[in-house]
């Protein structure tokens, strides 16, 4: 307990003596730790690797911290390989460049292939920062020769974090590597990985994607990727459905009008009726934002009328969905639109058989109302109000009172 305490500080308190007394006296003990028979001393002997290794000059390094950082990258406790791995970049920061390309490379490709999947795991969130921090004159050669190799296994990996660790970062990979490289080597990948079983592995790459966009650019991309984009809309997983909304008003700005109307339109419009509350929300404040990229004369043609066909679904939740969509539309396409094309829907569906569509129409009109010009407000909107406010359902009764002293 006394030794692991001494290790955990060791990395402080070399910071703050000289660096005579740091080589005289704190690096003999430096290497007693880094040797100690217990494991949890010797994991704690990386942290304090990383701290020394930035105060000593380069030649130093080499002779004193680098023999126990190899010892350590092959140590026989996975914990320490562990340490080493999520300590990495840092590490590469302290011992410099050249450090880096004699020894790190290979540590790091041990690393990645290591037996233990959580060592593999923490090497593989790595892989990005440590591709990126390499001297630009040997990176791409040392990530084609050295680290691409062990990605591509990675990318089947048995263990499904080790997976979703590579996939939260392989897309950055991208930016380093240029469109040539990342249209041969990394596509495939990303393919391979949306197509994976795992829904983590899915959604860290989904989430991504603009990564890969500003390097191939959109035509590439929609070629390549976006069939299994529409495919994982589809996904049974609702996390991965909703992570596709959330990424679709990026994806139709970059696609443009047309092409997103053709390939994609019907996706958001379907979003509207899944059976998960959650995809039918965000599927309503997609439509919204899609209405700010696109215009209100997209919205016109293209998206209210669908909307308000909604108002007749047999299904209460597809009609109160189509109450919500309304809420939001107002806002982005102004009182015109909203008077001409979404007002009517929302008065009809005051005289619904189910309570809860007639006391959201209630706080629908309590939103949208004070966009509405006062004519509107009087003659149409505020005598459906009073209507409500005799419902026979308490809660109708009250969203309606509500609305009332709002646009009073």
């Amino acid at each position: 307990m006394v030794r692991r305490a001494a290790a955990g500080k060791l990395g402080e308190f070399a910071k703050v003596v000289e660096l005579e007394f740091l080589k005289s006296d704190l690096i003999p003990m430096f290497v007693n730790l880094a040797q100690d028979e217990q494991d949890s001393v010797r994991l704690l002997a990386v942290e304090a690797c990383v701290s020394i290794a930035s105060l000593l000059p380069q030649d130093d390094v080499e002779q004193l911290v680098m023999p126990m950082l190899r010892q350590a990258s092959e140590d026989k406790s996975w914990r320490v390989r562990y340490m080493v791995a999520d300590k990495f970049t840092d590490l590469q920061k302290a011992v410099g460049a050249e450090i880096t390309k004699t020894d790190l490379v290979l540590a790091f490709q041990n690393l990645l292939k290591d037996c233990e999947a959580e060592v593999r795991a923490a090497a593989a969130h790595k892989v990005k920062d440590f591709c990126q921090n390499l001297e630009p004159s040997v990176q791409e050669t040392v990530i084609m020769t050295n680290i691409l190799p062990c990605v591509k296994e990675l990318v089947s990996d048995a263990n499904q974090h080790v997976k979703s660790a590579l996939a939260s970062v392989i897309m950055g990979l991208s930016p380093i590597l240029g469109k040539h490289n990342t249209v041969e080597h990394l596509l495939p990948l990303f393919l391979l990985q949306l197509k994976d079983e795992c829904p983590e592995v899915r959604l860290n790459i989904i989430s991504n994607l603009d990564c890969v966009n500003e390097v191939i650019g959109i035509q590439q991309l929609s070629q390549s990727l976006l069939p299994a984009i529409v495919e994982l809309a589809e996904d049974s997983k609702w996390r991965v459905r909703l992570a596709i909304i959330e990424y679709m008003p990026l994806l139709a700005g970059q696609l443009g009008m047309e092409f997103f109307d053709e390939k994609l339109n019907s996706l958001c419009m379907t979003w509207l009726v899944d059976h998960v509350y959650a995809i039918r929300e965000a599927a309503t404040l997609n439509l919204k934002k899609l209405v700010e990229k696109f215009g209100s004369d997209w919205a016109t043609n293209t998206v209210i009328p669908k909307v308000v066909a909604m108002s007749q679904d047999q299904n209460y939740l597809h009609r109160m969905t189509c109450l919500f969509s309304i809420n939001l539309l107002a806002e982005a396409c102004g009182a015109d639109v909203t008077i001409k094309m979404m007002l009517p829907t929302v008065l009809g569906l005051a005289a619904d058989n189910v309570a809860n569509v007639r006391f959201n129409v209630a706080k629908t009109l309590q939103k949208i109302g004070p966009t509405l010009e006062q004519n509107i407000l009087q003659g149409q909107v505020k005598p459906c109000l009073d209507r409500l406010g005799q419902d026979a359902d308490f809660d109708v009764r009250y969203f309606a009172s509500e609305a009332l002293t709002v646009l009073a």
